[in-house]
């Protein structure tokens, strides 16, 4: 899935309040995130969805869109928000997608189930895929972590010939590969 492009799509996402539509022209052009998670009405995803949602602003100002996926229609999600403390903390894209259409493209449909796995992508503005991450049922994710790994994405996209190494954060050290490197580190 690295290094490679979103496929087309279409569907209906609820965000701030209204039902809007989208496809995989509204992610060209900027950075995004594809959240994936298995259902509403849960355990585990209000709690990363939640926390995500505190990190939403801070994503928008680095340029990030967040497009949350699960099966569920756009007015489930729209329920879910409109009940739950948690989840009305949203303001990114819930995304519908009771076709599965986002979710095969992305290989994340769980067989015989019809339900998302636990998954994160981030999408450069070519619409390239350049970091994903899936998780077991119970694993929920961090999105400090994903800042990080954002943070990563961006800056190796703006410094050519740049890797960050593990563990970088913004305003460490990077690396430059080159034949002076290999086997000295």
């Amino acid at each position: 899935m690295i290094n490679t492009q979103i496929k087309p799509f279409n569907a209906t996402a609820f965000k701030e309040g209204e039902f809007v539509e989208i496809s995989e022209k509204d992610v060209l052009g900027k950075w995004a995130v594809f959240f994936f998670y298995p259902a509403d009405f849960t355990f585990v995803c209000p709690t990363e969805l939640e926390d995500l949602a505190s990190k939403y602003e801070e994503l928008k100002g680095m340029g990030v869109e967040v497009f949350s996926v699960s099966t569920d229609t756009h007015f489930c999600h729209k329920a879910w928000h409109d009940t739950s403390e948690a989840i009305g903390k949203i303001n990114y894209y819930m995304v519908g997608d009771q076709t599965a259409t986002i979710t095969n493209n992305f290989g994340v449909l769980r067989e015989g189930q019809g339900l998302a796995d636990r998954a994160t992508f981030l999408i450069d503005p070519e619409g390239t895929i350049q970091a994903m991450e899936i998780t077991a049922e119970g694993i929920g994710r961090d999105a400090e972590d994903l800042m990080r790994k954002v943070k990563a994405a961006q800056y190796v996209a703006a410094h050519p010939g740049e890797v960050c190494p593990a563990k970088w954060k913004e305003g460490e050290a990077t690396l430059a590969p080159s034949l002076d490197l290999v086997g000295k580190i």
